[in-house]
């Protein structure tokens, strides 16, 4: 009998654990996928790779609890790097199928009517879309890329009025919003305008919270700009618990906001080499990481426990639409101790927080237009002045400096007469390992110093800017001070 009653609370335990495990099923085929293809998928913003592709054929289950929007990308041959849009339910089956690599295109079964008007606005836009995709497969040029990505925002926005507003409606509206915060003289802002409130109007319950969002960016509020005083913001931390930004300015240092989100490559790739720079520095800096996902995604992401300084959270992004300026990430906004912004910088490359932390330590200097190349030291007397400059780059990436250099000051420009450590105008790579870290990226980050010489000031000012030439792209240090 007691063996019995154990088995039986055993076998309801194990169905208990089966109830809650909710999931959707989705299976695909097309004979042009070759066998070895990464199938790469999730809900929300985080993906994992969650199949191999086999005779064309692959299947996998998501977790879900309700409605979520879900996607799927493949990794390999004749793979466009793009994302097919799915809507999923727990006990739902998505069945996909086509004749190509061209997935964000296919035939896709599905009860659900948000997958439907998805759609309906993929088929829409089909032309666009697959234009979309060739350029991406040719590599074409931003430029190019650019012109087409505006057109299938239009066609997206003709098409939307006409459909159910639903999670689909949202979401494609959601896109078109953010292109359109991020993009200069966005060209269909009037119909933007009109079709935001025309959605908003006829909206459910229950898509509030996006529905701010898109607002907000097609109504962007007034950004902080570099010399402004910081406002404060409410944030979450991990456990649920409410913070003040200004709590990170308790004792007298600079603070660097790190807004970042899970599955964005460069924001992870940075938390090796911030964790190193912030240890040496953490007398003199707080880091404040304000992650950008749903509290929960945030809150069960196992790279969210690695964070170092304040890790809170901000998913409504009220605090992001006031201190940046675009919606990339990851973003970087360094504020000082008397909560004065001081610099924005946005994307991460290898050296960038050993490039800021040298700056902090050495000459100071406003490097955040190139996080990585940094004043060291500065010579000025009546003959010449002298500046001694380190670089930080991942060991395969090489770099130039132009014969063309110049500073300014007193309202002059003053040219460079010398170079020591380095032959201008031809390609570099950094010689000295930065870090003993064994990360792949941070382990392989090299310095190299090197020494230019320029005209002597007519009169030494307070301080001076560095331009690496009148080309696009130069390097520019501004503010240097002259101690």
């Amino acid at each position: 009998m007691k063996k019995t009653i154990i088995t039986t609370m055993l076998a309801l335990v194990a169905l208990m654990g089966l109830a809650q495990t909710k999931t959707a099923t989705i299976t695909g085929y097309s004979p042009a996928l070759k066998d070895g293809t990464l199938v790469l998928a999730g809900t929300g913003t985080i993906g994992n790779v969650v199949d191999t592709v086999q005779a064309g054929r692959f299947a996998f289950t998501l977790p879900v609890e309700e409605l979520t929007e879900g996607f799927l990308g493949f990794i390999g041959d004749g793979c466009p790097n793009f994302n097919l849009t799915l809507f999923l339910c727990p006990g739902v089956t998505v069945k996909l199928t086509g004749n190509d690599c061209f997935y964000p295109l296919w035939k896709i079964e599905s009860p659900l009517p948000e997958q439907q008007t998805q759609s309906r606005i993929t088929e829409h836009c089909r032309d666009v879309v697959t234009e979309l995709m060739q350029m991406d497969l040719a590599h074409a040029p931003w430029a190019d890329r650019e012109v087409v990505e505006m057109k299938y925002m239009k066609q997206q926005m003709d098409i939307l009025p006409s459909l159910p507003v639903d999670a689909a409606t949202i979401r494609a509206l959601w896109g078109i919003s953010m292109t359109a915060k991020n993009t200069k003289d966005f060209p269909y802002m009037e119909q933007l305008k009109k079709l935001e409130k025309t959605i908003a109007a006829r909206a459910p319950k229950g898509f509030e919270e996006q529905l701010t969002e898109i607002h907000n960016f097609v109504y962007p509020p007034r950004v902080l700009q570099i010399g402004e005083e910081a406002v404060d913001a409410e944030l979450l931390d991990m456990q649920g618990q409410k913070h003040h930004l200004f709590e990170a300015f308790a004792d007298g240092k600079y603070v660097l906001l790190d807004f970042w989100a899970i599955g964005c490559g460069p924001c992870m790739m940075s938390e090796p080499e911030m964790r190193e720079v912030y240890e040496k520095m953490k007398d003199k800096l707080e880091i404040v990481a304000i992650n950008q996902n749903k509290l929960s995604e945030w809150q069960k992401h196992e790279f969210s426990k690695r964070i170092v300084g304040k890790n809170w959270n901000n998913a409504m992004k009220d605090i992001s639409s006031k201190y940046c300026d675009m919606g990339a990430i990851p973003y970087y906004v360094m504020i000082s101790p008397d909560k004065r912004i001081i610099w924005k910088a946005v994307g991460y490359q290898p050296g960038y927080f050993l490039g800021m932390e040298d700056a902090f330590n050495c000459v100071k200097q406003d490097n955040s237009a190139n996080l990585q190349f940094v004043i060291r030291k500065v010579d000025a007397n009546a003959s010449s002045t002298a500046i001694s400059f380190r670089y930080y780059a991942h060991k395969s990436s090489g770099f130039s400096i132009a014969n063309g250099s110049y500073l300014t000051a007193n309202g002059k420009k003053y040219k460079l007469i010398a170079a020591d450590g380095i032959t201008l105008d031809e390609n570099h790579y950094t010689q000295v390992k930065a870090s003993e870290s064994t990360d792949e990226f941070l382990g392989n980050t090299y310095y190299s110093d090197f020494t230019l010489t320029f005209e002597p000031f007519d009169i030494i000012p307070t301080t001076f800017d560095f331009i690496e030439g009148d080309v696009e792209g130069a390097f520019v240090i501004r503010n240097v001070s002259i101690e």
